[in-house]
């Protein structure tokens, strides 16, 4: 009975448009940022690794690498601090996690199988 009003409650929370992307996908995070009176939008860009919980709980890591230095942020899904999130390239990964990508360095910390995208042409 309980999980019925949860679910009641949290409907209308939940953004329809965020769940369209998957881990090892390059994606670029437009967070609204607030400073004293004034917002602006902040671009957080790299590699999802990870993916965690379900429904309002959702949560997904982002790893970037800022002047050799490995960054990664914990973003919620339906949270409305963030404006919208765009997929720069799309992978072909076989794990759920990518917590080995932590251990590369270099060019290697960026490369991910990429998902070719092929138009058959029919004539």
């Amino acid at each position: 009975m309980s999980q019925a009003i949860l679910e009641d409650i949290t409907k209308n929370q939940l953004t329809s448009d965020r769940a369209d992307f998957k881990v090892g996908d390059g994606v670029r995070v437009h967070l609204k940022v607030t400073e004293g009176d004034k917002t602006r939008i902040q671009i957080f860009a790299g590699i999802v690794i990870a993916r965690k919980g379900g429904s309002l709980q959702a949560t997904f890591t982002v790893r970037r690498i800022a002047s050799g230095v490995g960054v990664e942020k914990v973003f919620p899904v339906h949270s409305p601090s963030i404006e919208k999130i765009e997929i720069d390239r799309e992978s072909v990964t076989m794990r759920a996690r990518m917590y080995y990508m932590r251990d590369r360095i270099g060019k290697a910390a960026n490369q991910v199988k990429e998902k070719r995208l092929v138009e058959a042409k029919r004539k």
